[in-house]
């Protein structure tokens, strides 16, 4: 057993090396610093807001404080203010922080009066979430009683956000059966309370009591469990820190193991402060003596874009077509991503920095037209890399300070002097973003995007797979409203040989269309383009430009809903197409896609996960299609399917974040990552939504021994799922990371099975055990397992602690299907009691044809419940007729008698 224990630690330990976070985060002395707190563009001007803000950071500070044992504080805090609110002489200009890299959003809900504070996360216990969401409402104090004070909510979200702990409550499964006794999911077990039904119906609620589902022994739908407004229990707050003495984690001393919780199911039954405890934060930091001071906060309005173009132009730039290549990009950057409004510059570098252009501000085609003409025509010298920063940044001072400006690097050759300049761009304020051209760029080019938050990508010189174009496609602003940002609908590349057509459609929506752009490029002479709009008719117009051998067309006005077809015939040579538009309205979110790994630095045999977000505004589209095109450094690409499931390398079904592994390494190196994602359903329609991770919905309190109910959880929609059906098509770049410790092939099988997250068990006839599960693979979440291994015991940890030595089921008939089926096994428990009031726990192993084993799944329990005999019906005596001042003999007695068979019946129903 300790020899699987260590292999697990070292997997958990590569999964969290170099985890790729844009968070500008730093904790420094015990306080976190750097924390990011942005308002959305759309947020309506509202100078409390930002008080508000201020309010919930101070107050949770000390609490933060008191409940992680006098360790960590809120030390400092940046507002990002939207452009179009009015300055202020005390707002300032960002430096690094940015929407895209913001740790708080402050949005407007999809759904008015749906404020619920949530957490995005996308990986795995211990694994650090993406993004903390607050609403206006939430924060001015106008939902206390539903969530609790936005001080404590902060501290339950910040544990999710920056220790990747989850909830100890369970939308889905609200009680549980443990020793034959109903238990609601919460910890610790010691919170009391009352069960109540509130049945509601045309705007009017009614308390009932709650029934009970005589097959399981559990209450039925409807049922909740509500908390006494006064307790004395003291944990813990990823439950609800909203219980007013509820100032703590669960440790292993209080923490609820058997509750079928997310933070049992997903973090091997450990309790908060155990992965707390686990966290690099915790091993870095010991106990303050003294208290801590009140948080600092500064306050950054965001401004116009300031962006410089510093492009390699040394002799390498001839190979592979390169230079005419990086002309095609720019120019769809200059005359498309960058936004209205924005200020641009260029350099070009070879030995030494050239101005092709100082900052001008692109207020219309002119000066786009204008800028693309200063694109390098002509590639000779060496390669210097801090030459052309160093020009870039005085280009920007003679205009603006280089706070929050930004600078797209492109470079195709090494440069072993490019650390002399990393201490210049640090203090530079700058984010610079990163392009890798070809198998030989700068090793050390990526700690550039690293060390100031950017984008990090790379292009190889396969012109098919289009890598050039979508990483300067990638380049839309980190501010303003999602409305100006370009999209990227289509992205595709062909080589053709004797008059072929490269044939397709895209896809327009509703939510974009404004300044669509399809841009083609060719590598020898120009192709036969045919391009019509949905309704047939043919598109004229095409700007053909056969010295940089590409071709575009703008659609004037908003293009029309629906696909559009293209067909492009040519003989012998390589064409790409890449389609953008920007959203139809401002007031109506676009469908979004952005991806990323979970590492910049992957290394072997530890497996990368590779995520995308599919979302419009706050809600999430599901059953999309949705492929990740990884290529690597050799032009080898893989195509993997990411899936929504919950399993594998997803952390929550249906969120809209689609998740796989990636293991196919071919070679050390950089590695690029394209997502092409296809229609979907809006969950916006669903009456039911998934958990999100974040402050549980209090459905009431008890208070004086009388239920206060709350407004209940809004619904998102009353509509039917099938009428939300979007069809869409959208590619994004997901970045790049870099390889190493690949071994030459054949490529030994080091890849294990994928743990499984989503065993679920259920009592069936009162003799089976039915267990269902998603199918792991050969190599975590591909091909096929050879076998399971499923084990029993009568305790959760003997079964986690002593795995290989529990009672083993007989799976001798279960044959592993292919890795995200689903698997369903039926059984009956051998050798081990199992009567009315039984509670079992359950867990499943893989094992792959190399004998490696899979983590042990999230343990499972289940409760055998025989519910009792129905009562036989007691005859009611026939009544006469009688008034209340009847002196009949013996009135009274009957009346108590009645009384007490009602409360008989009563007491059996509720067991």
């Amino acid at each position: 057993m300790g020899s699987f224990k260590s292999s697990v630690f070292i997997l958990v330990f590569h999964l969290l090396e170099g985890a790729l976070s844009n968070s500008l985060i730093q904790l420094n002395n015990n306080g976190y610093e750097g924390i990011v707190i942005a308002i959305d563009p759309n947020v309506p001007e509202d100078e409390t807001l930002i008080q508000n803000i201020k309010d919930m950071v101070t107050q949770a500070s000390p609490y933060l404080f008191e409940a992680t044992e006098k360790r960590f504080y809120f030390k400092s805090v940046a507002i990002l203010i939207p452009e179009k609110w009015k300055t202020k002489p005390e707002y300032v200009r960002p430096k690094l922080e940015t929407y895209k890299n913001a740790d708080v959003q402050v949005a407007e809900p999809n759904t008015p009066g749906d404020d619920e504070p949530y957490t995005e996360q996308m990986g795995k216990c211990g694994e650090k979430g993406e993004r903390i969401n607050f609403t206006p409402d939430f924060l001015a104090g106008k939902k206390l009683d539903i969530y609790g004070s936005q001080g404590r909510v902060f501290v339950h979200e910040w544990a999710h956000l920056r220790w990747g702990v989850f909830d100890e409550y369970n939308n889905n499964q609200k009680f549980y059966l443990l020793n034959g006794k109903r238990e609601a999911v919460r910890c610790s077990a010691r919170i009391t309370g009352k069960y109540e039904a509130l049945q509601c119906q045309g705007g009017s609620c009614i308390p009932k009591p709650c029934k009970i589902d005589t097959a399981t022994g559990l209450f039925k739908e409807g049922c909740k469990f509500v908390p006494n407004k006064h307790q004395t229990e003291k944990a813990s707050i990823m439950f609800s820190p909203s219980i007013n003495s509820v100032v703590q984690f669960c440790t292993e001393k209080n923490h609820n193991k058997e509750a079928p919780n997310p933070q049992n199911q997903k973090c091997n039954l450990r309790s908060t402060w155990e992965v707390i405890r686990d966290s690099e934060d915790f091993l870095k930091t010991t106990p303050m003596t003294t208290q801590p001071p009140a948080p600092t906060f500064s306050l950054l309005q965001i401004g116009q874009r300031i962006v410089c173009l510093v492009l390699d132009k040394s002799g390498s730039m001839t190979n592979g077509d390169r230079l005419n290549r990086l002309n095609q990009a720019g120019k769809l950057f200059l005359l498309q991503i960058v936004e209205q409004g924005s200020w641009a510059g260029m350099v070009t570098f070879d030995s030494a920095a050239h101005v092709q252009s100082e900052l001008v501000q692109i207020n219309s085609a002119a000066e786009r037209d204008a800028l693309t003409k200063r694109l390098p025509a002509v590639a000779a010298g060496g390669t210097s890399i801090c030459s052309g920063l160093r020009s870039a940044f005085a280009v920007i001072r003679k205009k603006f300070s280089t706070d929050g400006s930004e600078i797209v690097l492109l470079t195709d050759g090494e440069d072993n002097t490019i650390s002399s300049c990393f201490n210049e761009v640090k203090q530079s304020g700058a984010v610079i973003h990163t392009v890798a051209l070809g198998p030989s760029a700068a090793k050390e080019l990526e700690e550039l995007s690293k060390m100031t938050g950017g984008l990090q990508t790379y292009a190889s010189d396969q012109a098919q797979n289009n890598g050039l174009i979508d990483a300067f496609g990638a380049l839309s602003s980190g501010n303003g409203a999602a409305s100006q940002r370009a999209i990227q609908l289509e992205s595709r590349g062909l080589t053709l040989q004797n008059n072929q057509w490269m044939n397709g459609t895209v896809l327009v929506d509703s939510t974009v269309g404004k300044d669509t752009l399809f841009l083609i490029t060719w590598t020898t002479q120009p192709p036969q383009i045919l391009l019509s709009d949905p309704s047939g008719k043919k598109q004229d117009g095409l700007v053909v430009d056969t010295s940089t051998r590409m071709a575009y067309l703008q659609i004037p006005g908003t293009a029309k809903v629906g696909a559009w077809s293209y067909s492009l015939k040519a003989s012998s040579q390589t064409l790409t197409l890449t389609v953008t538009s920007r959203a139809s309205s401002a007031t109506l979110p676009p469908i979004t896609v952005t991806s990323k790994m979970s590492k910049d630095q992957g290394k072997f045999p530890s497996p990368m996960a590779v995520y995308a977000k599919i979302h419009q505004g706050s809600s999430p589209i599901l059953r999309a299609t949705v492929t990740a095109i990884i290529e690597s450094v050799n032009g080898k690409t893989v195509n993997l399917e990411l899936l929504d499931n919950g399993a594998g390398a997803d952390a929550t079904k249906d969120d809209g974040i689609y998740s796989r592994y990636f293991t196919a390494y071919d070679t050390n190196g950089r590695y690029s990552v394209k997502v092409r994602a296809l229609g979907g359903i809006n969950a916006a329609g669903q009456r039911v939504r998934p958990q999100q991770n974040g402050a549980m919905h209090m459905p009431g309190w008890i208070e004086n021994g009388e239920i206060k109910w709350n407004p209940p959880r809004p619904e998102i929609s009353k509509n039917d799922l099938d009428s939300n059906q979007v069809c869409f098509s959208r590619t994004t770049s997901g970045g790049s990371f870099v390889a190493s410790g690949v071994p030459q092939a054949p490529i030994p099988d080091h890849f294990p099975p994928c743990q499984i997250t989503d065993l679920k068990a259920k009592i069936q006839g009162n003799k089976f055990i039915n267990l269902t599960w998603t199918a792991p693979g050969d190599d975590y979440d591909h091909g096929r397992a050879l076998k399971y291994i499923i084990k029993i015991s009568a305790s959760i940890l003997d079964l986690r602690d002593n795995f290989t030595e529990s009672l083993q089921v007989n799976t001798s008939d279960l044959i592993p299907k292919e890795a995200n089926s689903k698997e369903v096994f039926v059984f009956t428990p051998e050798n081990i009691p199992f009567e009315n009031g039984t509670d079992l726990f359950i867990a499943v192993q893989a094992v792959d044809k190399s004998n490696l084993k899979s983590e042990i799944s999230n343990i499972v329990g289940v409760s055998l419940f025989i519910p009792p005999p129905t009562p036989p019906e007691i005859p009611t005596p026939p009544c006469p007729d009688i008034n209340v001042n009847s002196t009949i003999p013996g009135l009274h007695i009957l009346k108590i008698m009645w009384k007490w068979l009602g409360e008989l019946q009563l007491s059996v129903a509720l067991g």
